[in-house]
């Protein structure tokens, strides 16, 4: 049995697809097709990846014969790598057309996609990576409708970082509608500087209606507490300024803009 019909059984012995089998060593499926028609033969390190992806040496890959299984270089599952700093897992369990878990961690532009991706680019439903995408990603950037970053978030709903910018921002420096963080700038926003279309409420407060020690806007309530904790405000006066100027404005986000006031 020759190489090329010898990778094709043990693929198929292991229920792997062209396509798996490809991603497993980071190679295009059109190579695997090749290699499978006996066109060309892999390169010396994906043939080491290949004796261990079907437990054998790389010897009995190359020489003529049937496959003969290698105590010593057994792969622990068809879906699970681990070799020069790269790691990798697929579950055969699918689900919305991809793995339920994909992980691809190592050196390089190690991509991960599944229902749940962790990997140096995940994308996912749940996705952990240093680039992040889904539903819920958490990364050292990352985007989705709740991201959580270590550098900087983009989120349709939720995010928060040291730059976060999304509907609801939590961040050092946040962008977004409701907004919360040490610069703060959105249409509610609150912050030690705080800039916003609507209310702004902050030590140093820029908006329509501008609450804090330093304020400038139509509406200005300043701060004159002993203690700067904006206990001398009055919030029922403060409730009325909103429902004044912005008439029809959720009673949640007026609560949320006068929690911290006095009475």
């Amino acid at each position: 049995m020759k190489f090329n019909e010898k990778l094709q059984k043990m693929r198929k012995e292991k229920g792997l697809s062209q396509e798996q089998l490809s991603e497993m060593l980071d190679v295009s499926r059109q190579s695997i097709s090749k290699w499978e028609s006996g066109q060309s033969y892999p390169e010396t390190d994906k043939l080491i990846v290949l004796s261990e992806i079907f437990g054998v040496t790389v010897d009995n890959l190359l020489k003529n014969g049937q496959p003969e299984i290698d105590n010593q270089n057994v792969y622990s599952t068809p879906f699970w790598m681990s070799r020069g700093g790269v790691f990798e897992y697929k579950s055969k369990r699918m689900m919305f057309g991809m793995p339920l878990v994909h992980v691809n961690i190592g050196w390089g532009f190690k991509r991960a996609k599944g229902v749940i991706a962790i990997g140096n680019i995940a994308t996912g439903i749940l996705s952990i990576g240093l680039l992040a995408k889904g539903l819920l990603s958490i990364g050292l950037l990352s985007v989705g409708l709740i991201s959580i970053g270590a550098c900087l978030s983009l989120a349709l709903l939720l995010s928060i970082s040291p730059v976060a910018i999304g509907t609801f921002s939590i961040g050092a420096v946040a962008l977004g509608i409701f907004t919360l963080g040490a610069v703060s700038i959105g249409m509610y926003s609150i912050g030690a500087v705080s800039i916003a279309t609507h209310v702004a409420i902050g030590d140093h407060a820029y908006g329509h209606i501008a609450i804090g020690r330093v304020v400038s806007g139509t509406r200005e309530f300043i701060d004159t507490s002993s203690r700067l904790n904006l206990s001398a405000i009055s919030r029922v006066e403060v409730r009325q300024a909103i429902l004044e100027e912005f008439p029809g404005t959720w009673n949640w986000v007026i609560n949320w803009m006068t929690m911290f006031l006095g009475r």
